[in-house]
């Protein structure tokens, strides 16, 4: 019969799925325990790394930072930020609604608050401590002015903070409290390895929570229309787990699904596209696997606008040596998604350098790549529609967080950026460094 066949193939691809998830997690840790004893994490305690004044970049420079484009606007490191071990994740956005910009920065052991001012110039607000213990894993989104917080700290939770409460910060940094300030503490899952908002519809969906739990680590729902109430209306886990995704109110050639809440799954192998609509019955559209494929990460539409393309990185193809990624050039899958049911690989872009590729996000036609060793690249992809296959792809900018390899074209390794936020409307970028701290810049393309 051909169920049981399928079934067993299913079951045979998560397992693998997860033995190069539990392989990737440990080539991380490994490479990040290294760092501290060589003491990478504690070199920027007192250092001045042109934080202060800006750096524009001139001649290729800025500060001690390769650079095409952006300019360091100013910088603060994780020990500047609060931090006991130093070390950052990811990081985002909120604007309030009289137009202060802040960002929340992702470190082992909390996140980190700061403000941006009108001359990109930041300081550091305040910090919320991890909920139960460090790891080097911690994610947020924001939603309408609350930043959802998880990690793969065992029990942590997802924590709900209300960034208004840093409009009346002033002076000194101000340490929150994981009990009495937070706005809700969600215990329904554990641990988790990525947030994924979706803020028209006031949804979160927890990503990578427990294997083991009834939603195999699929998109974990929460409704978050009440903020100091979170509740889960259901569960994504037909596909097994799935490390990051994009859901969007879909608005695309499929006319079909117009309308309807539609979820882009990166999932270890596969790019797997679901239909969230209904909660409590979500429907798979596809699932497509690529040539390539080491550990499918992130990716995101080309644009909101049109929905027909988006890029898909892979976290271990440079590193493994696999497809068109043997040349260890960091590399980004295009695929044509006019149909959801059976979406395309239809080419590929390389970066010049070496580096694994780590999260993107698109704006205004351009991809604002956070490539680890790399730091940050930014890529016109506005020619995808005429040419599909990446030839026309191009990049117009960059500003690289990690100057120890740029002698050598890049190494493939877990340093340097692990992500970026593009979307403030003052064109400032938030790239959030591994080992050094948080830079804002400024791309003048």
């Amino acid at each position: 019969m051909k169920f049981p066949t399928l079934l067993a193939a299913g079951l045979a691809a998560s397992a693998h799925a997860q033995v190069e998830m539990d392989r990737l997690m440990r080539l991380k840790t490994d490479h990040w325990n290294q760092m501290r004893a060589q003491g990478a994490f504690n070199q920027y305690d007192n250092a001045r790394l042109g934080a202060v004044r800006p750096e524009p970049c001139v001649n290729g420079k800025s500060g001690p930072y390769s650079c095409d484009r952006v300019d360091m606007l100013s910088f603060l490191s994780h020990s500047q930020l609060g931090s006991s071990t130093k070390e950052g994740n990811d990081v985002w956005g909120w604007t309030s609604p009289d137009g202060r910009e802040f960002g929340a920065v992702g470190q082992t052991d909390g996140t980190a608050f700061v403000e941006i001012d009108k001359a990109g110039a930041m300081r550091y607000v305040g910090r919320l401590p991890t909920q139960t213990v460090a790891s080097p894993w911690r994610d947020m989104k924001v939603v309408n002015g609350y930043v959802y917080i998880g990690s793969e700290a065992a029990d942590h939770g997802l924590q709900v903070f209300d960034m208004r409460k840093l409009l009346s910060v002033r002076g000194a940094p101000k340490t929150f409290n994981t009990g009495r300030d937070l706005t809700a503490w969600y215990r329904g899952f554990g641990s988790s390895h990525n947030i994924v908002a979706h803020e028209e519809k006031n949804m979160v969906y927890a990503v990578g929570t427990s294997r083991s739990s009834s939603c195999k680590g699929g998109l974990f729902m929460l409704d978050v229309s009440n903020p100091a109430n979170p509740t889960s209306p259901g569960c994504v886990s037909e596909d097994g787990y799935v490390h990051d995704a994009q859901c969007v109110v879909y608005n695309g050639p499929d006319t079909q699904y117009n309308g309807k809440e539609i979820c882009f799954n990166y999932n270890e192998d596969t790019l797997t596209i679901v239909d969230v609509t209904n909660k409590a019955s979500p429907r798979q559209i596809s699932r497509t696997p690529y040539a390539g494929s080491a550990y499918t990460h992130q990716g995101w539409l080309t644009s909101t606008s049109d929905m027909r393309f988006l890029l898909l990185d892979d976290e271990l193809d440079e590193l493994d040596r696999t497809g068109v990624a043997a040349n260890n050039r960091t590399t980004t899958y295009i695929f044509n998604i006019t149909s959801l049911a059976s979406p395309i690989n239809t080419g590929y872009y390389q970066s010049p350098v070496k580096s694994i590729d780590h999260n993107q996000y698109t704006k205004d036609g351009l991809s604002y790549q956070s490539n680890y060793n790399s730091g940050l690249r930014i890529v016109d992809v506005r020619s995808v529609a005429a040419d599909p296959t990446g030839k026309g792809f191009k990049q117009v900018g960059f500003f690289d967080c990690h100057p120890e390899d740029d002698a050598a074209g890049g190494i493939v390794e877990f340093s340097g950026s692990w992500s970026v936020y593009p979307y403030f409307r003052s064109g400032y970028i938030l790239l959030n460094s591994i080992e050094r701290g948080v830079f804002a810049l400024r791309y003048r393309g």
